[in-house]
């Protein structure tokens, strides 16, 4: 079985955000068949579409990032009932110039969380109106919305919530045959 490489997109900036720990732990509870490449948004300078004639080094880099990738891991939290404005904004770059997203073709996977009740829900379904005709197919089921996440990783940001790492591990298993499934 071949080894698939994706691109695990955090949606915070923050340095101890609880979606780039969960990044972290979806990496470790990986299979061997998936290498998650965890990828912060800090750096990503603002979309405009003036630049695009001579797109910025990070916006390349970005591209190049998701060029050579298998399939695309939104990790992300929940800001006012969306997407971080960094995220969107990392979207934007990733799927310019017009007609020529880097996103295109790739499996996408979305992973929402918050320490509050609900999870992230309205972000994922902000990713799940955003993502289609500029992203390839995206996973449907199972469907992964976190919730109560602040107290599931020790000071130094391992997963310690048992119940965390069962729903993670059977999310990363799904994720890591459907990006198999598609990169055929």
């Amino acid at each position: 079985m071949a080894t698939h490489n994706v691109v695990a997109i955090v949606g915070s900036l923050r340095k101890e955000s609880f979606s780039l720990k969960i990044a972290h732990a979806l990496a470790k509870l990986a299979p061997a068949s998936l290498q998650l490449e965890v990828t912060t948004l800090h750096g990503i300078s603002f979309f405009n579409q003036d630049l695009e004639a001579a797109p910025p080094a990070d916006w390349l880099a970005f591209r190049e990032k998701l060029q050579k990738s298998n399939g695309v891991l939104f990790v992300t939290p929940e800001y006012n009932r969306s997407i971080p404005g960094v995220l969107k904004n990392a979207i934007d770059v990733g799927s310019r110039p017009y007609g020529k997203s880097w996103f295109l073709g790739k499996p996408v996977g979305i992973v929402s969380n918050s320490p509050g009740p609900l999870g992230g829900v309205s972000a994922a379904k902000h990713l799940q109106n955003i993502l289609p005709g500029i992203a390839g197919p995206i996973l449907g089921q199972p469907e992964i919305y976190l919730n109560a996440v602040g107290d599931a990783f020790d000071d130094k940001g391992q997963l310690t919530k048992e119940s965390l790492q069962k729903v993670l591990q059977q999310y990363i298993d799904a994720f890591a045959a459907f990006v198999e499934k598609h990169n055929k």
